[in-house]
């Protein structure tokens, strides 16, 4: 375990057990609109602020919320609540996403935590992708579904079109709101699919979890699978509607 991780599992074991027995009523109070272009609750600067705490000494920060944050040579990039929305309606798929990139511009360590059941993910150039709980010191390669049921589409709700040809092919999937999330567990799932402004807030520690997996990345849709044959045959589907 690096000192970057610890820290970053540190961070995320203060925000999980600030938030275990419930909300303060404060946190649901929306703020300014951050640098991502959202408007940043009290819940999303709370979090910051204890990744600043915990992270600032390893180099500067860019955050969704309050952008650059700091000096150093390397830049860490979070997303100090992703999923804010859910969040916020205390439904439990919200987390947070960090990821590290050194002097020479490799990006070279990332985590995404999912608050609402503790699971981390975390990769490092030597040990590759681990799957773990907070407050627990035993990590392993990510779970896998062979025969998984289910892709992940984030922001279905604005893509009417591609959601009936997605149902045309029997491609079933949810769209629980965290993009981040929805990378970390696309070892699991049938694919994760997005479609959108790409924000590097909302992808760089995702796409970092997604190593050995098909991963395709164009300016506005990202899509992730187990087997090509289905990335191939989703990016074949956004094609015909362009």
């Amino acid at each position: 375990m690096t000192p970057f991780i610890t820290a970053c599992i540190k961070a995320n074991e203060e925000i999980a057990t600030a938030i275990k027995d419930n909300f303060d009523p404060s946190w649901f109070e929306k703020t300014v609109v951050g640098a991502g272009g959202d408007v940043s609750s009290k819940l999303d600067l709370f979090a910051e602020a204890i990744f600043v705490k915990h992270l600032g000494s390893f180099g500067h920060i860019e955050s969704e919320e309050s952008g650059l944050i700091g000096t150093g040579a390397d830049k860490i990039i979070i997303d100090p609540i992703d999923g804010s929305s859910n969040a916020l309606s205390l439904f439990p798929f919200y987390g947070t996403s960090v990821a590290r990139v050194n002097a020479e511009g490799i990006l070279d360590a990332a985590m995404v935590c999912n608050l609402g059941n503790h699971d981390i993910f975390f990769t490092t150039m030597a040990k590759g992708v681990q799957q773990g709980k907070l407050f627990s010191n035993i990590y392993h390669t990510p779970h896998t579904a062979a025969n998984a049921e289910i892709g992940l589409f984030e922001k279905a709700y604005a893509n009417p079109k591609l959601v009936a040809l997605l149902d045309q092919e029997k491609l079933k999937f949810r769209a629980p709101g965290a993009i981040a999330l929805s990378l970390a567990y696309a070892h699991t799932v049938n694919y994760v699919l997005y479609t959108g402004t790409f924000r590097i807030y909302d992808f760089a520690a995702g796409l970092a979890l997604c190593k050995g997996l098909e991963v395709i990345v164009e300016e506005d849709y990202v899509i992730v699978s187990k087997d090509k044959i289905i990335a191939d045959k989703i990016e074949k589907l956004i094609k015909e509607l362009l």
